[in-house]
């Protein structure tokens, strides 16, 4: 059975938060001269704020039925057949390193970017289940 849904691992998400908490722990505990508090207590705040968005938004993106679901941090966004415009996947080099997106393309101009922290996957595999539903390649 080809998978639905998708969105960021788990224990990612998990780890984040694990991370911004050890960070705010350390940033009242260890840091003792000001500006480091504060540029600590800035990091933990970032990554603690970036687990909790990434957890609520998920699955990021998930077929129901004859339409597409997109979640992002404050809400939902259901896209029908007629919606998408374009489905494709862009490729390029970053830092020695290929780097794959899948982007979704609206009637209304829309432009809905996905990343393989956004899937949780590789986003080809993504574009191929969404081909096998009939969403891309028209």
């Amino acid at each position: 059975m080809q998978q639905t849904s998708w969105g960021p691992k788990i224990g990612a998400v998990a780890g984040l938060g694990i991370v911004g908490i050890v960070m705010a722990i350390g940033c009242v505990t260890v840091v003792t001269d000001p500006p480091g508090r504060f540029l600590t207590g800035i990091a933990a705040v970032g990554l603690l704020a970036f687990a909790f968005g990434s957890w609520r938004a998920r699955p990021k993106l998930a077929i129901a039925g004859d339409a597409l679901v997109y979640r992002g941090w404050f809400g939902s966004q259901t896209l029908q057949r007629p919606d998408i415009a374009l489905i494709r996947i862009t490729e390029f080099r970053r830092i020695g390193r290929k780097t794959r997106l899948l982007e979704i393309e609206t009637t209304t101009d829309r432009l809905i970017v996905l990343s393989r922290w956004d899937l949780g996957t590789d986003p080809l595999s993504v574009l191929d289940a969404l081909t096998a539903a009939g969403f891309a390649g028209r």
